[in-house]
């Protein structure tokens, strides 16, 4: 499932970086040019998602695609009707600093 295109990403530097869903890993990747990948991990429950952890390799930090990844996945829990449980840090930050998302939290 492709949710959004580097155009979202003012920080892509031109890449062409798109957000994949594996459910069946529960997970969202940008699958990286050099083969590493940014990524929002979550646990699945009735009605919610639990985004637990975001991973950005440090030759991809400073470019805005933990931000990305972030908003493919409350954008999925959106058009699926479900709650996020902001359980990792950075998602915590994510909803602090996008006050649309803020009404799918747990």
């Amino acid at each position: 499932m492709e949710l959004r295109g580097a155009a979202d990403c003012p920080y892509a530097g031109g890449m062409s970086l798109d957000v994949v869903h594996q459910p069946d890993r529960g997970r969202f990747v940008i699958a990286m040019e050099n083969g590493d990948e940014v990524m929002l991990e979550y646990r699945q429950s009735p009605g919610a998602l639990d985004f637990y952890h975001t991973f950005v390799p440090e030759s991809a930090r400073g470019k805005g695609l933990a931000e990305k990844v972030v908003a493919a996945g409350f954008a999925f829990a959106r058009e699926k009707g479900m709650k996020v449980v902001p359980t990792c840090s950075y998602v915590g930050t994510y909803l602090r600093r996008h006050p649309e998302d803020q009404e799918l939290a747990a």
